[in-house]
């Protein structure tokens, strides 16, 4: 049996509704956990740095850490997952999830969200492996800086196929799970891709390749390989 790599994104994918991050920072906001130098941290990253990354300028934020000890918001960040995004994974995707273990597939989640949310989830999923954007930090402490390294886009693609290399599978004989056009470079390189309630581009690429396409919303999924 030949094992393959099966790459997983979070937001709009493993389960809908709003981005996993961003709740994240109202779930910190609630308990009283970011002050003002970490609000005006996060308003100074944008007027920095809109000229370089424009339209995904946000996406880059990760400067409300700033000033946060790493071992505070890894133990937050595990509560939160378990409390509040765990309940929200989509019954399909555990289907799935749950196949290709079976099948003995090698399972990575691979996202543009905070490895400290990433990684209790892969823990939490039994997943294999995983893949997610890292903050700068010094010295145990978050800094204000762009991240370190941010699966999105074309770098989402670089980012899979290290994973692959690590552990000896192929790339273009993987299964990619995603929700979004930003996806495309790495679902065009892999064997199977699998469109999770796509935005408006992803689903019309996904249409003209035949793609497979899972509405959750609607449980119906449109030419399943497995048979699910």
């Amino acid at each position: 049996m030949t094992r393959r790599m099966v790459l997983v994104d979070i937001d709009g994918t493993l389960f809908g509704g709003m981005n996993s991050e961003v709740a994240f920072i109202l779930y910190l906001l609630r308990r009283g956990r970011l002050g003002l130098r970490q609000l005006m941290s996060a308003a100074w990253f944008y007027l920095r740095w809109a000229p370089r990354y424009r339209r995904h300028v946000a996406k880059k934020n990760k400067a409300y850490l700033n000033g946060l000890k790493v071992d505070d918001i890894s133990t937050w960040a595990t509560q939160f997952v378990n409390d509040a995004l765990l309940p929200r994974i989509r019954p399909v995707m555990l289907q799935r999830l749950a196949a290709h273990r079976r099948a003995g597939d090698f399972i990575a989640l691979l996202s543009g969200t905070p490895a400290f949310i990433v990684q209790p989830m892969a823990q939490a999923l039994h997943a294999d492996g995983w893949s997610a954007t890292h903050c700068d930090v010094k010295d145990g402490v978050f800094s204000a800086a762009p991240p370190i390294t941010h699966p999105f886009n074309k770098e989402k693609l670089q980012r899979g196929a290290e994973l692959c290399a690590k552990h000896g599978l192929s790339l273009t004989k993987a299964t990619a799970y995603a929700d979004s056009g930003h996806d495309l470079p790495l679902l065009c390189c892999v064997q199977r891709p699998v469109a999770v309630s796509p935005d408006a581009s992803l689903k019309r690429i996904a249409r003209v390749h035949h793609w497979e396409i899972i509405d959750p919303e609607q449980a119906t999924v449109l030419h399943s390989p497995l048979g699910i």
